[in-house]
C-alpha cells in the first residue's frame, strides 16, 4: 500500500476513535506547549517520546551530559497516541535522533491487542516519521518485562521480536533489547530496579538502561 494512503488511513481511524471521547492527553501536550513558549527547546535535540517509562525519567539528561536531550513522554500513552500528536511531540523539534519507549501500554490496554497490532501501529508511526523526516536515526527500545503485568509478557515478547525484525531492514534505524537485562539469572524479572508499583523503575533500573543507551545515540 502507497504510504501516503496508509498513513492518512491510519489518521481517518484515529479521528473516529477519539471522535466521540474528546482529546486524550490534550493536558499534556498543551504543558508541552506551555514549557516550550517559557523556555525555548533546544535545536536539533536526541528526543525521547513514548509513555511512562521514559515520563519518569525527568533527569534523563543528567545520565547523558555529553548528549542534548529532550524529553517528551508522556504517560500511559500508546502508540496511537503518538501517531495522533506527532507534529506536536515530534516534528516540530527536528530532532538529530528520534528514541522510543512505547507499545507496552498498548497490550494492557486491550484483550484484542496483539503483538501484530504493535507492530502495525509501530509501522504506522515509522512511516510517518520517514515521510517528514527521512533521514533522523530511530532507536527502539523494546517493551520491558514489568512484573505487574507479567501475564502480557509472551505478546511483549513477541512484538518485541518483530518490531526487531521490521527495523533490522530499516536504514538509519536500531533496536535496543533492554528487556533480556532485566531478567535475572534464574529466569525471574529482577524486582529491585522497579518501585513499588511493580510497573515502574527506580534509579537502578535507569542505572541499568544509562549504559545500554549510551553508545546508540548520536553526536
Amino acid at each position: 500500500m502507497n504510504m501516503k494512503i496508509r498513513i492518512g488511513i491510519a489518521f481517518y481511524f484515529l479521528l473516529v476513535s477519539y471522535g466521540l471521547s474528546g482529546q486524550p492527553f490534550i493536558n499534556e501536550i498543551r504543558q508541552f506547549e506551555k514549557a516550550d513558549a517559557e523556555h525555548a527547546p533546544p535545536s536539533n535535540p536526541i528526543l525521547f517520546i513514548g509513555s511512562s517509562s521514559f515520563t519518569y525519567w525527568k533527569d534523563v539528561q543528567d545520565y547523558f551530559p555529553g548528549h542534548t536531550i529532550l524529553n517528551r513522554a508522556f504517560g500511559g500513552s500508546s502508540l496511537t497516541h503518538l501517531i495522533l500528536y506527532a507534529n506536536e511531540v515530534i516534528f516540530r523539534y527536528r530532532p538529530k535522533q528520534i528514541v522510543i519507549y512505547c507499545g507496552e501500554n498498548d497490550l494492557a490496554s486491550s484483550e484484542q491487542v496483539t503483538a501484530d497490532t504493535v507492530l502495525q501501529r509501530f509501522t504506522t508511526l515509522f512511516a510517518m516519521i520517514r515521510t517528514k523526516l527521512p533521514h533522523t536515526p530511530i532507536l527502539y527500545l523494546s517493551m520491558k518485562p514489568s512484573p505487574s503485568r507479567r501475564k502480557y509478557l509472551p505478546a511483549m515478547q513477541e512484538g518485541n521480536h518483530k518490531i526487531k525484525a521490521f527495523l533490522a531492514l530499516q536504514p538509519q534505524c536500531s533496536f535496543l533489547d533492554i528487556y533480556t537485562p532485566m531478567i535475572a539469572a534464574d529466569g525471574n524479572i529482577r524486582g529491585e530496579i522497579f518501585t513499588d508499583d511493580s510497573l515502574h523503575m527506580n534509579k537502578k533500573g535507569y542505572a541499568l538502561w544509562q549504559p545500554l543507551l549510551e553508545p546508540l545515540l548520536h553526536h
